[in-house]
């Protein structure tokens, strides 16, 4: 089953989120369908804050060994795309696709000094219909799933410019929408009848089972930057328990 046709699923896909060849065969190890780059995980990994801190050849570099030990559907997050410049974007999608990513998330916020902020909707959607026109033309086979941000942001009514957003979006012929930080079930809902196009959440403390999120017709879900949080806190943990006990039994 092809990456696309894994988000038409009657149950929905479970994207597990890796940021170094380990956890990608861990994931792959567990029979997973799928697995995406955490970027928020890579570049904390690598010394960096989320939000294109580091640069499109350090996550390359990255995910080329990922990809060269997996043979699962991998996609990618390319945060705003590592440039504010659509050929570049292009060029970026397109070395992506050569070493065999299947798809993308690309988001319609940037993050200045500290800060993330949403795109103007109309100067995303130029840039998605260039962006598209580009993959066509190159013919390369990629899900491009696009993350809009006004839940994650903490906009206000959220739900209305998320909705906004994914109407004026879906007319470019995208793949897939990501509305992180969603979770309310009547939010779901509305975003789901919304568009004909899958819609992807991310986990959250407050979200519901999959049978729920499946009965209201979410085709995708991500675990995001919360495994690697996860790990590194049980380091924490674990190191702080050796230090305090001075033995290593917190290892065994």
């Amino acid at each position: 089953m092809n990456f696309k046709t894994l988000h038409q699923q009657d149950t929905p896909l479970i994207i597990c989120n890796v940021w170094d060849v380990k956890t990608a065969l861990l994931a792959e190890s567990l029979n997973v369908q799928a697995i995406a780059t955490s970027s928020a995980a890579i570049a904390n990994s690598l010394g960096y804050e989320d939000g294109e801190d580091m640069s499109f050849d350090e996550l390359f570099f990255i995910v080329e060994k990922i990809a060269k030990r997996t043979a699962l559907p991998l996609s990618v997050d390319i945060e705003s795309g590592y440039s504010r410049n659509p050929a570049d974007i292009l060029a970026n999608i397109e070395k992506l696709h050569a070493v065999g990513v299947k798809g993308i998330n690309i988001e319609d916020s940037t993050v200045n000094n500290g800060t993330r902020s949403l795109l103007p909707t109309s100067e995303f959607v130029e840039l998605l219909s260039t962006l598209k026109q580009g993959i066509i033309d190159k013919n390369l086979d990629i899900f491009v799933n696009v993350r809009t941000d006004p839940f994650l942001i903490g906009v206000p009514d959220a739900l209305s410019s998320a909705i906004a957003r994914i109407t004026a979006y879906q007319t470019v012929d995208i793949d897939g929408i990501f509305v992180p930080c969603a979770v309310e079930h009547a939010d779901i809902q509305l975003l789901v009848n919304c568009t004909s196009l899958p819609l992807n959440l991310l986990a959250m403390p407050d979200m519901c089972d999959f049978v729920q999120l499946q009965s209201l017709g979410v085709k995708r879900l991500s675990m995001g930057n919360w495994l690697f949080e996860k790990l590194a806190n049980s380091y924490q943990e674990n190191v702080s328990q050796i230090l305090k006990s001075q033995n290593f039994s917190a290892l065994f």
